[in-house]
């Protein structure tokens, strides 16, 4: 099996003995081109949260980026997805089943609560309960004593040794549990906000490079407002007075304001603009490869697609798919056709999984499997395929539409939802009715992320409600090995599956892609594909 290693460091993997986190430093790492700060406002385009922003119901990136910027983890990952401690003063643990995190002295939350041992157990204790029903309550599952079958308030494997210390025991030993920890689900929260969890999600208080300066902060579907946090004390300081997320309606008009000046930075480009862009913004922007994939997602739940039916209609719209053509045409070569369920930028990624080649586009190949599909139950009605308008997607869904259609000979078209936090409730409801777009912007480096949160059974991001106890096997596996290779080898025998179950259809790699005006410098894009907001400095 070809695997391939690029850009993003491996997953920590240990043997027993004394572990602490790989590669983690209490300093930040030298921004390229560093600059003077600035007091100046950046402002970046984004989209409206889909929910409240409390960090363990938080797993979409229009609020992902308002988090990671507001709050700050034990760790944090540079843009090369390398890790570093930002809150924690050390992560150590003799077995890699049990861990002590020690934090450092003195922090607080933007209202004066202290950043300390219980500010992180009660968040993980929130986020894990059922009753709570938070989105990413899966992340938290590795923890001794989370249950799917009863509401647990508090797990038995978070023990608070002292204000600054707590332990953390696994149910099975999982050496890379500490590269998990610079994702948003686990934040801390200030003991204030249990008063009202609501109100909070409306002007959350963190202990990030930002905060929300007033209540109000966040306007709904027009703009959130940061500002720098004076009292943030850790690596990631920011080099900017603030920043201005404004909610755009749709991509281009975000484009249009970055080309008059009223935009610092935008954060994707539009199809109009993939052609010419970097010609327009020459040095001054961004498309590289990242952490992220975009895939359709057509759940069991739907008519012809269950049991034996299901499998061979979605094999059939895969191989009717010409991902070659759209990638070329559609994105101007700004994405890379599909190969596996990860990214290639992240660790054991590999072209050749026993089963990838229903990725193939073979028209025949698909007539065929769609017309066995029609033996056990004859096709009736449209395929549609959602996505919201708000996003640069028209344009590609309209191409998968039309492929489907002439492939396969069915009626097909794009159905389109106003916003992205309107698209994205249906999906988590369950309402929406139809195969949707779906993506995955990786929370942290390691090939377990691309896999368990999305497919296993019961996790937060697993839209189309995919359950196999094999895949769910396998991934418990991979992520107790105590070797890389071993871990990697598990995580590919689970794509097997995957490729044959197609319970979601990749369909390409995304780059990062993004422009700035000449007000800033210091414009970088990380793994994950997002802006790092702290570094950004601007003329006054």
């Amino acid at each position: 099996m070809k695997i391939k290693r690029i850009g993003v460091a491996a997953i920590a993997l240990a043997a027993a003995g004394a572990l602490t986190l790989a590669g983690c430093t209490t300093g930040s790492p030298e921004s390229p081109g560093a600059g003077e700060a600035s007091s100046a406002i950046v402002t970046v385009n984004n989209t409206e949260p889909q929910n409240p922003l409390v960090p363990t119901n938080t797993n979409e990136v229009g609020g992902g980026l308002v988090i990671q910027n507001v709050f700050a983890g034990l760790v944090y990952y540079d843009a090369e997805g390398a890790v570093h401690n930002d809150v924690a003063e050390s992560i150590e643990t003799d077995d890699a089943q049990t861990y002590t995190i020690k934090i450092r002295e003195g922090l607080t939350f933007t209202n004066g609560d202290p950043v300390d041992a219980e500010s992180f157990v009660t968040a993980w204790n929130y986020g894990a309960a059922l009753d709570n029903a938070q989105l990413s309550s899966y992340f938290f599952e590795s923890i001794e004593g989370f249950s799917y079958d009863e509401n647990v308030p508090e797990m038995s494997g978070l023990e608070v040794v002292d204000d600054l210390t707590f332990t953390v025991t696994l149910k099975q030993p999982e050496s890379d549990f500490p590269l998990r920890l610079g994702y948003t689900a686990y934040f801390p929260v200030p003991a204030s906000a249990w008063e009202d969890i609501e109100a909070f999600g409306e002007n959350p208080i963190g202990n990030g490079p930002y905060m929300f300066e007033e209540e109000g902060a966040w306007k709904h579907n027009e703009r959130i407002d940061l500002v720098k946090n004076e009292d943030y004390d850790g690596p990631r300081e920011a080099q900017n007075g603030g920043v201005d997320m404004i909610l755009y309606a749709s991509t281009d008009a975000a484009y249009a304001d970055l080309q008059g000046g009223n935009l610092d930075v935008i954060q994707e480009i539009p199809d109009s603009a993939l052609e010419t862009f970097q010609e327009e913004f020459e040095g001054r922007s961004v498309n590289q490869p990242a952490a992220a994939n975009a895939t359709i997602t057509i759940p069991e739940r739907l008519a012809h697609f269950s049991g034996e039916e299901g499998k061979l209609r979605r094999a059939a719209i895969s191989h009717a798919i010409d991902r070659a053509e759209i990638t070329d045409v559609i994105f101007n070569g700004t994405r890379t056709p599909a190969k596996d369920f990860t990214s290639p930028v992240i660790d054991g990624y590999s072209e050749d999984i026993p089963g990838s080649e229903v990725l193939e586009f073979d028209v025949d190949l698909a007539k065929d499997l769609w017309a066995q599909a029609d033996a056990i139950s004859p096709w009736t009605g449209s395929f549609q395929l959602g996505y919201n308008a708000d996003g640069p997607n028209q344009g590609w869904v309209e191409a998968v539409a039309n492929q489907i259609k002439n492939n396969l000979g069915i009626e097909a078209a794009g159905a389109p939802v106003p916003t992205f936090a309107e698209f994205r409730t249906s999906i988590t409801d369950r309402v929406i009715q139809t195969p949707f777009r779906t993506g995955w912007q990786f929370d942290y480096p390691s090939m377990f992320n691309g896999l368990g949160p999305i497919f296993g059974t019961g996790a937060g991001s697993n839209d189309g409600d995919y359950s196999n106890p094999e895949f769910d096997t396998l991934l418990d596996e991979g992520s107790a090995a105590t070797e890389v290779e071993a871990g990697i080898e598990k995580f590919q025998q689970a794509q097997e599956i995957l490729f044959e179950d197609l319970p979601a259809i990749p369909l390409w790699y995304t780059n990062s892609m993004g422009a700035w005006g000449e007000q800033v410098d210091n414009v970088e894009f990380g793994w994950d594909s997002w802006p790092i907001l702290h570094q950004i400095t601007k003329s006054e």
